[in-house]
Parts: C-alpha cells; structure tokens; sequence
C-alpha cells in the first residue's frame, strides 16, 4: 500500500473509534441521571462497597478506626454552566472508558498487517491483555482510590467553622482524574513487554533504576492525586510500584523467549547457507 492508503485506511479506523466512543457518549448523556446517582456519587456515601468490606474488616481484625461512618459533605454548582459541563465530561469520560477495547481493537486491526508472522505470534492477546489492564486501573481507582480520597478529603477539617461544601466540577474532575489516570498507569507491564520486544528495555536495565523508579512513581503518585495527603498518594503509588516488579518478571521472560527466538532463526539461517553451498 502506498502511504495515501495507509492514511485512507488509518482514517476509517479512527471514524469507527470515534463513532464508537460518540455512541457510547450519547447513551452516557441520555442515562445521566441515573449514573450520577449510583456510579459517580457512590464512592461519596457511606454505604458504598468499599466503605461495607472496610467496616466488616474492621470488626472481625478489631480494627475500628477503619471504618467510615460518615462523609460531612455536600456537592453544589456555583457556576451557570457548571451542571450541563459536567454532564458533557462525565458523559465522554464514560464513553472513553466503555468503548476503550474496540478503539483498542480497531488499533491492533490496522497496526497487524504490517508485522511480520513471528512478530504477530509474539504479539497474540495484546488486545486483551491491554483492555483487562485498564478496566483493571479503572476498578482499582473507583472502587479503592476514589473512595478513600474522597472519606479523607470530606472528614478533614482545620477548624470547626468550615464546612466542606465542594463544587460539583472540582468533584467530578477529581474523580475523573483518579479513575481514568489509573487505568492508563495499569499499562506498565504491557509498554514494557513492547520495549523489551524491540531491545529498548532489559530486566537488567530495570533492576538497575530501580531506586530512580520509585522516585518517579512517587512523583506520578503525587501527581495523580488532586489531594496532598500521604494515603493517596500511597494508595497510588504501592500499586505501581507492584507493576514495575510484574513488569520487571515479564521483560525477563520476554527477554530469554527473544534470545531463544533469535538463536532458532540463526540456527535456521546458518542451514540454510550450508544447504545452499
């Protein structure tokens, strides 16, 4: 194909995403009420699940303190557009996130043909693998991140006087911030398995930096986390701190199946040659 049909076929990829995430945006939009009400404000009451299995932890470990038993908040609009903005963002986040897999899929569907049959067998259950990552990243920063951001931020108070009064915007970015920025962070394992695919990245390479990775996951970490408070922050950054270790164990078995690939072809090669002469 010449580069004018590549283009031709990258762009019908890209409409199909974009219509996908379009349609799922306008279902998002028309169903809104209802998902404010059971999936964007549940992580802000007490008797979502993760605040149950925290409490019920807490009574069978004695460990009372754990338990939230009220959110003194309230979430308010003090801007005109405030509401019908949110509703917008809330609705294309939503419709990012469900139709992710397909845009997801639609990618692998043009970048595979021009890989080679090796590198297409090396590369099976990419899709998968990238889709069950970020629905991983998008569960871990709803049902723990979210939750715990939202209990520390709502019961800490400097003075009795103030009252936690947050705007819906500040709420729904926070959230959006949280959940969406985990599900991109729980890509490490697979950027690494790619690098190390194409020589860029070794276990040995990773082990080494490995006191600079935590640097910057603490960074990240912090970054992420729209609250300065040290259990968000860790909340983020223990989890990728974990990946960069599962990351670390695939480069190294990606590692020895590229050496023993690359051997194979050499082998191959050499007979070949011999046959030839």
């Amino acid at each position: 194909m010449s580069f004018l049909d590549h283009l031709e076929e990258l762009r019908w990829h890209v409409v199909r995403s974009v219509a996908a995430i379009f349609i799922c945006m306008i279902l998002a939009f028309v169903f809104t009420g209802w998902i404010f009400d059971h999936i964007i404000f549940a992580p802000g009451k007490v008797d979502f699940i993760t605040f149950q299995w925290l409490c019920r932890l807490g009574e069978t470990f004695g460990l009372n303190g754990i338990c939230v038993k009220e959110i003194p908040m309230k979430i308010q609009s003090r801007f005109l557009m405030g509401q019908f903005s949110m509703q917008l963002m809330s609705s294309f986040v939503i419709g990012l996130i469900v139709a992710f897999p397909y845009v997801v899929w639609e990618l692998w569907r043009f970048i595979s043909p021009g890989l080679y049959v090796r590198e297409k067998k090396g590369s099976r259950g990419a899709v998968l693998a990238i889709s069950g990552l970020f629905l991983l990243g998008i569960a871990f920063g709803y049902f723990i991140l979210s939750p715990m951001t939202i209990a520390f931020l709502a019961n800490y108070s400097i003075s009795n006087m103030i009252s936690n009064e947050f705007d819906i915007t500040s709420y729904v970015s926070t959230i959006t911030a949280l959940v969406f920025g985990s599900g991109l962070l729980f890509q490490l394992p697979v950027v690494v398995y790619f690098l190390t695919k194409i020589g860029i990245v070794t276990p040995a390479f990773m082990r080494q930096y490995r006191k600079h990775a935590v640097v910057a996951i603490l960074i990240i970490g912090a970054i992420i986390t729209p609250s300065p408070d040290p259990l968000s922050q860790s909340l983020i950054s223990i989890p990728l701190y974990i990946l960069y270790e599962i990351s670390i164990f695939i480069s190294a078995i990606e590692l020895r199946r590229k050496n023993k690939r690359d051997m194979e072809y050499e082998i191959e090669e050499a007979r070949q040659k011999s046959s030839e002469t």
